[in-house]
């Protein structure tokens, strides 16, 4: 199961925590990176098993689930800058008066005005979670949709494509199989989108690449591989240093 998917089927539970039990291997659900039972791992000099070791990776590489979170997209996470830098300065553990001061907030009723409105988004999403539970039980019809990447850009209805319709497109553009390469590069968005998932799929989550590297991986997709490179970058798959000296796999 990719990360993306693994991700969005989590418990909250699971989220917490930052990553999941597969077998007998821990996953990061922020990155996809993994850690086997009953394998020691040195970091530094220090050895740790492999539940420790995935704790340590979840600090290490993204500082917290909940800092990682927040970095999302507001269309995932339905929050807006001001609620997100409350929720940051809440977080930290800063008084009431600390967040007044540093926010230029007026009053202390404004700040537990905002508090009111973020549990009652909490109750809100209680209901809601608790709503699609119930509704999974009667609705036998619903089709599996593919998995909005956390890094998502521009999350609309590009993204309203089911796993059967992602398969049709996949074996339209990759004729001689998803190791062989595009055909043709997609006019329709929804099409691209399931053209960049697979591509990215061919970049190691674990490495920087300098341009050559990334060019030469991205040419075995595609021959006009600046253009890819480009729809990469700008759907939120690819990240890259801004003078262009190390791209990567985003997180």
């Amino acid at each position: 199961m990719k990360a993306e998917e693994l991700f969005w089927d989590a418990s909250i539970e699971e989220l917490k925590k930052g990553y999941t039990e597969k077998g007998q291997h821990f996953v990061c659900l922020l990155c996809g990176r993994s850690s086997e039972r009953g394998i020691v791992y040195e970091q530094q000099g220090v050895f740790y098993e492999a539940e420790k070791f995935m704790q340590l990776h979840l600090k290490e590489e993204h500082q917290s689930v909940f800092h990682h979170l927040m970095g999302l997209d507001k269309k995932l996470t339905g929050l807006t800058e001001h609620q997100k830098r409350l929720l940051r300065l809440f977080y930290e553990g800063k008084s009431d008066g600390e967040i007044r001061e540093e926010m230029g907030i007026g009053s202390a009723s404004t700040i537990r005005n905002h508090r009111f409105v973020l549990k009652e988004k909490e109750r809100q999403a209680k209901l809601f979670l608790t709503l699609m539970e119930l509704l999974k039980e009667h609705d036998h019809d619903e089709p599996a949709f593919i998995p909005i990447h956390p890094h998502a850009r521009m999350i609309d209805d590009r993204y309203n494509v089911t796993e059967e319709e992602s398969v049709k497109i996949l074996h339209k553009y990759f004729p001689q199989g998803m190791e062989g390469k595009l055909a043709s590069f997609p006019p329709k968005e929804k099409q691209r989108l399931i053209i960049l998932r697979a591509a990215a799929e061919r970049i190691s989550p674990e490495k920087k690449y300098d341009e050559k590297e990334m060019n030469e991986v991205l040419a075995g997709v595609f021959d006009d591989y600046v253009l890819l490179r480009r729809y990469l970058i700008e759907y939120g798959f690819l990240a890259r240093e801004k003078d262009g000296s190390a791209y990567w796999l985003k997180k």
